[in-house]
């Protein structure tokens, strides 16, 4: 039996979407930028999209802007934040994806920008009262915090709304990587007063190469990428038809079962939790991973197993030859031998030492999975 548990890297494809895709691919061909009738049904097909995508979040259909991707997203907010808006700062922490940490990295050298980083408590979190401070020591300049809703790979869980508020009173703008978060949690962005949020269909079921930035009405930002009117004049190139409307309606099967299916994997979670505390007594669970629901998402368990410190560098490898997938951290780093820069940041060197797994589950996962990996684990540990 093959094993999946990484499902923050990518998600498998709703069958219904794949059914919508095909249709589109098959029928739906034309240009949405040309004015004859193939061009106008695509055209329709897009902005009714649009609309669907806008509804789950409580947004403006208008506030929408279709991209490849959650990476793309990220790049289009901070560049144009820092050029067309003149941010001079960056609120940020060192635990970000590397989207948005390797972009501000560059910016920093294109423009006059300060990038603050947060410091973390010893679970990954950052403190409210930190961020006001820093919102405080710069208040006299244009601020931009940017700060990931849900952690890709210990699955902190940011207070979204209270740092919103916060950005609010301080005149500052608000941008989350919500990558992680959309499609798996409930998000109003009317209740949420964040200015710009980012999403990737491939976290939630939907195709790879597909994604979305919100942008609040009333900002406006230039393109990123330049050579057509698309996207508001936003985001040139012929739109993906067929990925566009595998997103929308594996957002909305997501959002539809989105209460059976956090009830699910909860349950999964907190069973395979105990599996190893049962098996494995000394593992330390990272950031607040193990901790409640408000805590960390339900659907990411990272823990590091001391007893497996000889395993270090083989631990991913052998599992993966019995069949599990896993990581020990953000896929985009994949193939790299370095440690996790989300650990590195605040777990102690000793704990660096030994092996940490990120586990991420799905609604397809099962009990009986999770019992075959333990078995798996414990063989590899000499159990």
């Amino acid at each position: 039996m093959n094993i999946y548990f990484d499902n923050a890297a990518t998600t498998p494809l709703y069958p219904e979407v794949l059914a919508q895709m095909t249709e589109v691919l098959q029928h739906t061909y034309g240009n949405p930028s040309s004015t004859h009738a193939f061009g106008r049904s695509a055209k329709v097909l897009i902005e009714g999209t649009r609309k669907r995508i806008s509804k789950w979040l409580n947004a403006q259909p208008s506030e929408l802007i279709f991209t490849s991707g959650g990476t793309e997203a990220n790049n289009l907010i901070l560049r144009g934040c820092i050029r067309d808006l003149g941010v001079q700062v960056v609120i940020t922490t060192t635990i970000e994806h590397h989207a948005v940490l390797h972009t501000l990295e560059a910016l920093a050298k294109e423009y006059p920008i300060k990038v603050v980083y947060l410091p973390l408590t010893d679970k990954g979190e950052i403190q409210l009262s930190d961020l006001e401070a820093a919102l405080a020591q710069h208040a006299t300049q244009k601020v931009l915090v940017s700060l990931m809703h849900l952690n890709n790979e210990i699955g902190n869980i940011l207070p979204i709304e209270r740092v919103a508020m916060l950005c609010k009173a301080y005149k500052a703008y608000f941008h989350s990587d919500t990558v992680q978060s959309v499609g798996h949690y409930p998000i109003d962005l009317q209740q949420i007063p964040v200015d710009f949020i980012t999403a990737s269909a491939h976290k939630f079921h939907g195709p790879k190469g597909v994604g979305f930035a919100f942008i609040r009405k009333g900002i406006t930002l230039h393109p990123l990428i330049y050579g057509g009117a698309q996207e508001k004049g936003l985001r040139a190139g012929t739109e993906s038809l067929h990925n566009i409307v595998g997103m929308a309606a594996a957002l909305t099967q997501s959002c539809e079962k989105m209460e059976e299916t956090t009830h699910k994997v909860r349950q999964l979670k907190q069973y395979l939790i105990e599996e190893i505390q049962q098996h494995f007594a000394e593992a330390v669970f990272n950031g607040c991973s193990a901790e409640g629901e408000e805590k960390a998402s339900y659907l990411i368990v990272n823990v590091g197993f001391p007893s497996l410190k000889e395993k270090n560098d083989t631990l991913l490898f052998e599992l993966d030859l019995k069949g599990v997938a896993c990581s020990k951290g953000s896929a985009c780093q994949s193939g790299s031998v370095q440690t996790s820069h989300v650990l590195s940041a605040f777990l102690p060197k000793e704990q660096l030492q030994y092996p940490s797994l990120r586990l991420s589950l799905s609604h397809f996962n099962t009990r009986e999975e999770i019992d075959i990996f333990i078995k798996i684990l414990r063989e590899i540990g000499g159990r």
